[in-house]
């Protein structure tokens, strides 16, 4: 296994001993003397007994390097096999635990659950098509091995009608030759033409994404950036600075895990006391998560922290209900502007002072919102994956529509937005799973402009487990369909210029929520295997490799220390689009799983070290006493451990089995399989490796895992 994990790496010899060790017994052990630097050393190169010694060593250099190589492969190729023998391990355990994506309507706390009628209907049409295509692999093999090779410059029609004599096999010679004539007539035609449109979809997708990433190269040549004005703030003294009445939002729901980072970052943010107010708005139904957060917030009452603790029993409306309640209470009309922030964010004690002098003297600016940081991005395999997805978010998207169009999405948290802007654009509405977009897309229809800030970021956590990764990815996708559905006829009635429509009708949601996901999987997980069982349906060579290379390059551009993940990012981007797709089908016709919200399960992998150093140094010294760290911890468990005894519910967690990507896997390989009868070589290797990713995945092999 090293010999894999020190590819790449250069070494240097410089005349020492190097001693080559086969790891089959049976081979010899050889010692080379590696060449020293005299053997690049030629005095003269002109006479003959130099040219000879140099031709020596030169063939001794030749000798060294090559077993160094094949020693090198050797290693390699022994590693293969453990590695080997510990997936096919994983997968074992994997099936044992015999935990499907379906038991997951039976986990959690207050989930609505889904129309099974509805969630499994996509899942039998991949079952389905699986089915034709190893019937179709079964008659493809037999036909090779008979020797029929149809293509479609040499189809003969009259041929494909000959009338068999009686008998087995000349009957299964005709029904294969009537299935050629159905793909060339029928078949081939409209799988082409799908292919075609999926083409011009990449190129259209493609234009965009170069659009973006030029524009965020101009932005850093010119060094562009929204600068305060001068003399707004004085960050050293705080006098004569900007220093409005700030409300602050932290919502919550059942975040045991996170609940203290996030209100302690908050409290110690460096404000005026007396211009700020911390609401900690508590969705949780868990009794125990309850009285900790209640305990956490009067703790930093007791230090001087202006906070208050809101709970609602009934979660209607999820995030945005929470948010909309809050905004009700008669206090907010003192306050010029509302801070939000999730559970597990970490905004640093500046953050006010870096985003609220923004709408100083701006009274169009009705939002500033600041970049997301991550303090697991190097986790595992998946949380480097979502890096470079959000990097390319934050950093060309974000920016970009900043700097030149004033608008963007919402992310919903990490933002500083004018209670005026939302209370013009109706206040915060329970209508989509995507509260923050559409806010933010009435907000921009009402002529209200914001600010994205690149250099000011705020620490969270990404998903470290594909179950919670696939449900945060399912709620983000369906969500824009559902708002694009309702807001359309808004847009179109908008008195905004024509531009502003086009950019965000045609590239705010159909291009990037609604062709990407639908192209991505049309493209690679339909038309693709299809093509290798109707090869009248081309799909050229440049398609297969220079869609996925050019896109991920692309996206890659943000986070270049990732580019050793490309190719896995490449093959999960494409495994990823299933959810995706299902996701937006869901949102765009109003399914059964649309209006589903989980929250995202959050590790509290960052809280102990955080929490330290926000009780070392308090910024509030008014209390008796500090709290106590492992105090806390010890009461955390003492009481979590009531509650598991007292309810004997505590069941133990398995990784999951994710059915519709082992069927995709299994239809995929099947296709490679295909594939290597019309020796299709790249066509083969995409394939491979594609049905191996969905293989992983499905088996919930990526990410965080649970025993």
């Amino acid at each position: 296994m090293a010999a894999l994990l020190n590819w790449g790496v250069k070494e240097s010899h410089r005349g020492t001993p190097v001693v080559v060790k086969m790891e089959n017994p049976n081979w010899s052990m050889v010692e080379l003397e590696g060449p020293s630097e005299e053997d690049f050393v030629i005095t003269n190169p002109s006479s003959v007994g130099a040219r000879d010694k140099r031709r020596g060593k030169n063939a001794k250099q030749l000798t060294w390097v090559l077993l160094l190589k094949a020693q090198r492969a050797a290693g390699c190729l022994t590693s293969i096999a453990p590695a080997l023998f510990a997936l096919v391990s994983a997968v074992k355990r994997r099936v044992a635990s015999g935990r499907t994506d379906a038991d997951a309507d039976n986990d959690g706390v207050g989930r609505e659950k889904e129309n099974p009628t509805v969630k499994s209907r996509f899942y039998s049409c991949i079952k389905v098509f699986l089915f034709l295509s190893v019937l179709l692999l079964c008659f493809e093999v037999a036909a090779y091995f008979k020797g029929w090779h149809f293509g479609a410059p040499n189809l003969q029609l009259g041929y494909l009608y000959w009338a068999p004599a009686f008998g087995v096999k000349d009957f299964f010679e005709w029904v294969y030759h009537q299935w050629v004539l159905i793909r060339v007539e029928y078949l081939a035609p409209p799988l082409q033409f799908l292919a075609s449109a999926c083409i011009v979809l990449f190129i259209i997708q493609s234009l965009d994404r170069l659009v973006l990433c030029l524009g965020c190269f101009w932005i850093r040549f010119k060094k562009i950036k929204p600068v305060l004005k001068e003399g707004a703030l004085d960050l050293e003294t705080g006098e004569k600075g900007f220093f409005p009445m700030v409300l602050v939002q932290i919502p919550m729901c059942n975040e045991k895990e996170v609940y203290q980072q996030s209100i302690a970052a908050v409290c110690n943010l460096d404000w005026p006391k007396s211009k700020f107010l911390i609401q900690v708005l508590d969705d949780s139904d868990d009794p125990i998560t309850v009285s900790l957060i209640k305990e956490e917030v009067q703790k930093w009452q007791q230090e001087g922290a202006n906070i208050l603790y809101r709970h609602r029993v009934i979660r209607d409306g999820y995030k945005a209900g929470n948010l909309k309640s809050a905004m009700n209470c008669s206090y907010v009309k003192d306050y010029e502007f509302v801070a939000i922030f999730d559970a597990d964010f970490q905004p640093t004690p500046d953050f006010l002072k870096k985003t609220v002098p923004h709408f100083q003297d701006n009274d169009e600016l009705g939002l500033v919102q600041a970049r997301w940081s991550f303090v697991n991005k190097d986790e595992n395999l998946l949380t480097r994956l979502q890096n470079i997805n959000l990097s390319f978010h934050f950093e060309v998207e974000q920016q970009v529509n900043s700097v030149f169009i004033n608008f963007f999405g919402f992310n919903g948290t990490a933002g500083v937005w004018r209670i005026k802007a939302l209370e013009e654009a109706g206040g915060w509405l329970e209508r989509t799973t995507v509260e923050d977009m559409d806010i933010a897309v009435r907000a921009h229809l009402h002529g209200w402009k914001f600010i994205f800030l690149n250099d000011v970021e705020c620490q969270c956590e990404l998903p470290e487990s594909y179950e919670a990764y696939r449900k945060q990815q399912h709620r983000w996708h369906s969500g824009p369909m559902q708002l694009f559905r309702l807001c359309l006829p808004d847009i179109i009635k908008a008195k905004i210029s024509v531009w502003k429509k086009f950019n965000m009708i045609f590239l705010f949601f159909l291009l990037r929520k609604l062709i990407l996901p639908f192209y991505s999987f049309t493209l690679f997980c339909i038309i693709l295997p299809m093509t290798m069982f109707v090869p009248e349906a081309e799909l050229p060579a440049w398609v297969v490799c220079y869609i996925p290379a050019t896109m991920s390059f692309l996206n890659i551009l943000p986070a270049p220390k990732a580019f050793p993940f490309i190719v896995p990012y490449l093959l999960f981007e494409n495994t990823m689009s299933v959810t995706k797709f299902n996701a937006m089908i869901s949102g765009l016709f109003q399914l059964g799983s649309a209006y589903e919200w989980v929250v995202t399960k959050k590790s509290g992998r960052s809280s102990e070290g955080d929490l330290v150093s926000l009780i070392e140094k308090p910024k509030y010294q008014r209390g008796s006493s500090e709290p106590d760290l492992e105090e806390m911890k010890e009461e955390i468990r003492r009481q979590q451990d009531e509650k598991a005894n007292k309810k004997n519910k505590k069941k133990k967690k398995h990784n999951r089995i994710y059915m519709k990507e082992l069927a995709l896997a299994f239809l995929l390989l099947t296709a490679s399989a295909r594939s290597l009868l019309s020796a299709q070589g790249i066509h083969f290797y995409f394939l491979l490796f594609q049905g191996i990713s969905f293989l992983l995945v499905g088996l919930d092999l990526i990410g965080e895992q649970v025993d």
